[in-house]
């Protein structure tokens, strides 16, 4: 066993009561590319200052803090769920599910869960509060907003190289002209959610 893990046994040893884990999801307005959730439960008295909203840092910031968040958690993990299943679900429930899908990973399960939104089913039994804006708020979401994001930022690069024309690189399969532009010129792949607006009406006309 490393030094590292030890380390997180003993903080594991040490907590009795209200293991709390914070879990946010990223991706969910694209047009393409899965939703992404992620779940963190960090140890007593942790501090990070650095640490906000990830859409409030920069993508260097979000990539500087994650392998600190990942160092110092108790436990983290990260989940996606794919356009086929956003297509056949809808966007709430696939972030939800990702949600469920990233907490059902962690290393033991929680006593109390923090999620940022306000929208939540009840994972198994355990107790939960929706917060709005819940990533600016509490560290434990903050650092599930961050991990979320740059693990979905990361496959959208990694697509990026199959279809470099709608520009996901940059974009990361949001709404941008560039992203329309891609769409209205070469069409769609299955990384879209053929269930969300792609284009506007006019374009969609244009291109039938």
């Amino acid at each position: 066993m490393t030094k590292s893990n030890e380390y997180k046994v003993l903080l594991i040893r040490q907590i009795t009561s209200n293991v709390e884990a914070g879990t946010d999801e990223a991706g969910r307005g694209c047009l393409a590319g899965p939703v992404t959730a992620a779940a963190v439960i960090l140890p007593p008295n942790f501090d990070l200052a650095e640490l906000n909203d990830s859409k409030k840092l920069t993508e260097k910031q979000r990539y500087d803090l994650r392998p600190q968040i990942e160092a110092k958690a108790i436990t983290f993990s990260y989940a996606h769920v794919y356009p086929d299943e956003i297509d056949k679900i809808n966007i709430l429930n696939s972030s939800i599910k990702a949600m469920h899908l990233a907490l059902s990973q962690l290393d033991f399960s929680p006593e109390f869960i923090a999620v940022d939104g306000n929208c939540f089913y009840p994972f198994e039994t355990i107790p939960h509060e929706c917060i709005i804006k819940g990533d600016g708020k509490f560290q434990n979401i903050a650092a599930a907003s961050i991990l979320a994001k740059t693990y979905r930022d990361d496959y959208m690069k990694k697509i990026h190289e199959e279809f470099p024309q709608y520009n996901w690189s940059k974009n990361k399969g949001y709404s941008t002209k560039a992203h329309r532009d891609g769409i209205a010129k070469n069409g769609t792949t299955d990384y879209h959610r053929k269930s969300f607006q792609l284009l506007p009406k006019q374009l969609e006309l244009t291109i039938l």
